[in-house]
Order: structure tokens, then sequence, then C-alpha cells
């Protein structure tokens, strides 16, 4: 949990329960579950809602991100993904800052842990999926072997992969500073909100000799049009949020104290649409930018449904009959 009292000052502790782990507790981020108000929702107080939250949770280096708060990204939108009552997830970044009260979505990838081919798990961090084991048990040489392998990680693109594939939207609530890597994460989202008073937009990546040449810049491309997303890479100015969603970065504006209050309305207005409707929505705009993945994912949702027709069933039950299927009942639509 973290020591910032509410976690950020826009968190209304009373519409949240946290979700975490005791035997893999998370340390760089927050996730928490929407609950009710009782009358103000319209179900009884307490009782789960079907919006979740997950925030970086470093605001005194701008909610910048090492290898460990990836692995907590990661575990915790997989978790949201695989939960059959969510239908929505908000993504932020928790603050102020206790240092200089600063508010950040995300700065992107915390220098620091960058080393020569990639972000490296710091002494005291051990990666997610080890978590348990005993490193006195390994040989030298599989602990080279690990070793050069943390040394070149780039696993936020992982993270994306996932935002993508997640077939729920992802709503970024973006209460301050959105650089860098942070400025991708911004862009994959499904739907942005950001604070008119604190949210400041600036992609830096050559600024640091770096460059996200998949999504972060494809995507951007996309929803700004080709000229002004160069504009955005190769100046590296910051914009505000007034332009942001002028350019069609992010969907809206809002004063800073009604952010959260409108991610979660955006998500609680998600979860009164089809769940169908909503996954192969996002699989089909996502399918014309991921290229054969895009058409997998979508093609995938589309064979899942036809298994729950009787026309599919027939040709199951058919097979496992040792009969030849009767498709008679079933017309040719045009």
């Amino acid at each position: 949990m973290s020591s910032l009292p509410g976690v950020s000052d826009t968190f209304d502790p009373q519409r949240w329960r946290e979700i975490q782990s005791e035997d893999d507790p998370l340390v760089d981020t927050t996730y928490h579950r929407l609950i009710s108000r009782g009358a103000a929702d319209g179900v009884p107080a307490g009782v789960d809602l079907p919006v979740v939250r997950i925030a970086i949770d470093r605001p005194e280096i701008r909610n910048g991100f090492d290898p460990r708060t990836v692995d907590e990204l990661y575990r915790c939108i997989d978790d949201a993904r695989s939960t059959p009552d969510v239908a929505a997830i908000i993504l932020t970044g928790n603050g102020p800052s206790p240092k200089d009260g600063g508010y950040a979505f995300s700065s992107g990838g915390d220098q620091r842990s960058r080393g020569t081919d990639g972000y490296q798990y710091l002494a005291d961090q051990t990666p997610y999926g080890e978590r348990g084991a005993d490193p006195a048990g390994m040989t030298e040489q599989r602990r080279s072997r690990i070793d050069r392998g943390r040394r070149a990680r780039m696993h936020i693109l992982e993270v994306q992969r996932l935002m993508r594939s997640t077939p729920k939207p992802i709503i970024a609530a973006i209460p301050g500073w959105t650089t860098g890597g942070g400025h991708s994460l911004m862009v994959v989202c499904d739907l942005a909100v950001a604070s008119a008073e604190h949210a400041v937009f600036k992609q830096v990546d050559a600024n640091v000799s770096s460059f996200d040449a998949g999504y972060g810049a494809g995507l951007l491309a996309r929803q700004v049009g080709d000229k002004r997303a160069r504009q955005i890479f190769f100046l590296a100015e910051p914009y505000t949020p007034q332009e942001a969603e002028a350019w069609g970065v992010i969907n809206k504006v809002v004063p800073h104290a009604e952010l959260e209050d409108t991610a979660i309305d955006w998500g609680l207005t998600v979860a009164t649409k089809s769940p169908q409707s909503i996954r192969m929505l996002k699989y089909a705009f996502n399918m014309i930018d991921d290229g054969i993945a895009g058409q997998q994912a979508f093609a995938g949702e589309a064979t899942r449904l036809a298994y729950m027709t009787e026309e599919a069933q027939e040709g199951r039950d058919a097979f496992l009959q040792h009969r030849a299927p009767d498709w008679s009942k079933y017309p040719y639509y045009f």
C-alpha cells in the first residue's frame, strides 16, 4: 500500500478496496477494486463494482518505472484482464510527490536503472516469476545467463502488448507529468482524461537517446496526424492538456479534482454495454494497426462466438458421434 495518505489526492478511499497478494506484495504500484457506496451506486455498500485502478506509486521520481515496476504493472493488468467481472481498467500515477508537490502519470523509464543494453533490476530486486527461488542454489553458469538477460530488459513493451490484447478498455487518468515511456503508455490506452491544472505532455525519448518506434510513435501518428507526431517526437517540447485534447492525444480535460471521478464514470459506463460488443470493438480498432497479430485476436474472438452457435455444436457433435453433419437448418446468409 502506498505510504501517501489516501494514495493520491484524487483518490477517494471510501470507493476502493485494495487488491494485494500477501505472498508477493506490491512495492512500486497500487491496485484497487471499485466498491459500491450504497444508494449512490444502486447496490449494497461494499459490493465490488466492475472497475479497477492500477497506479504507479513512485511519485518522488514522477512515477518513472524500472524493471520491478514493469513486472508489477504486468501482473496487475493481467489479473484485471482475466477477472471476468471487471469491465474496465483505470491506469494512473499516484501523487503528489512528497518532495516538491508535483504530479505525474509517468515519466517513463527510470534512467538510473538503464544499463548499456536495457534496463537492469537493482541488487535488492527479484524479477517476477523467480520469487521464492533460492539464488544460492543456482550454478554460477545459470546465474550468469540470468544476469545477462536481466541487463537487457525492455519489457515495458510486453506491457504495451498486454494492454492492446486486453479485451477491456484501459482508461488513462493523467494527473500530471506524462513523458517518454509514460507518454507511450498513455498513447496505448484506449481512452484518456487529463487534469487541467497539472497535466503536462512531452515526448523526451530523443533527449535521452531512446525511441519508441512501435506503438509509441505509430499510434501517436494515427491519433494526431503524421506531421504533428513528428513535431512531438523531434522537438520534444512540452504541450498542454488543452493542446492534447485538440490534437486528439486525449479525450477530455477536466478540473484536477474531477479526474478520477471522470475515469470511474467512464469505466462504469463501459460496464453498461455488451461485454461481447466491447471486446469485438476493441479488437476491431486494434486490427488495422496490429497486422496479423490483430487479425488473430479478432478472429479468435469471432471463433469463440461461433462455437456458441447451434451450427458449430452440430459440427462438433457429428464428429464425436461419427456421423455426417446435418446443415439443413442453417441458411447461407447474405
